[in-house]
């Protein structure tokens, strides 16, 4: 299974970009889609992730300002993001979680798009 995120670029601070990430391969099932980010010199944290059945959870910074959505026909996973802030510079990396066709279960990410905002 591969993801392949897209998306990031240069904003201007309270502006906004969308992210999209495609799954691929031996897929049976995906239960959680998610997006992080890691900033320069900082560990990767969480963004946002959701579930099959629709459930999310956002990290505090992010809560009014980000929405994830998935279209579970497609396997892909957006994420919609208002009035960003200069802290919000990172690279950001989709994850997914389920079943492969082999029955195996993987855990995977995707190669990061860098989203860089100006002050």
């Amino acid at each position: 299974v591969q993801l392949q995120a897209y998306g990031g670029g240069l904003v201007q601070a309270g502006g906004s970009l969308r992210l999209s990430c495609a799954a691929s391969g031996s897929i049976f099932s995906i239960n959680t889609m998610g997006w992080y980010r890691q900033a320069p010199g900082k560990q990767r944290e969480l963004v946002a992730v959701i579930i099959s059945g629709g459930s999310t959870n956002y990290a505090d910074s992010v809560k009014g300002r980000f929405t994830i959505s998935r279209d579970n026909a497609k396997n892909m996973v957006y994420l919609q993001m208002n009035s960003l802030k200069p802290e919000d510079t990172a690279v950001y990396y989709c994850n997914a979680e389920g079943w492969s066709t082999e029955l195996y279960d993987y855990n995977v990410w995707g190669q990061g798009t860098q989203v860089t905002v100006s002050s």
